[in-house]
C-alpha cells in the first residue's frame, strides 16, 4: 500500500489524504520520523484533519518528544471542536491527561 501511495507523491499527487494515508502507513510501521513528515504535510494542507493531529502527537510521543506531542493534540482538540468530533477531542484529552 505504502508503495502506491509513494508513487502517486512521486507523480506529483499531493494533497491532505495521501499525506494521512502516507503518515498512518509509516506509523504502523514504526518509522516515526517518515510518519510525523507526512502527517506534518496532512495538517498543513488541512489544520481541520483531527485524526491526522491525534497520529502526528502519537509519533511525536513515539520519538520521545512529549512537548511535540502535546502541541499536536492541542491543536487537534481545537480542530475537534472546530468541527464537533467528540470523539476525537475526547481521546486527545485523555492522551493529554496521561502526559500530565
Amino acid at each position: 500500500m505504502l508503495d502506491s501511495l509513494e508513487k502517486m507523491l512521486g507523480k506529483g499527487v499531493d494533497n491532505a489524504l495521501l499525506r494521512f494515508g502516507l503518515g498512518k502507513g509509516y506509523l504502523d510501521l514504526n518509522d516515526h520520523a517518515k510518519a510525523i513528515e507526512h502527517l506534518q504535510r496532512c495538517v498543513e494542507f488541512d489544520p481541520g484533519y483531527s485524526a491526522a493531529w491525534k497520529l502526528l502527537g502519537k509519533a511525536h510521543l513515539a520519538r520521545g518528544d512529549t512537548a511535540a506531542a502535546r502541541t499536536a493534540w492541542g491543536q487537534g482538540i481545537r480542530a475537534a471542536q472546530g468541527k464537533g468530533d467528540k470523539q476525537a477531542e475526547k481521546e486527545m484529552s485523555v492522551f493529554l491527561r496521561r502526559l500530565g
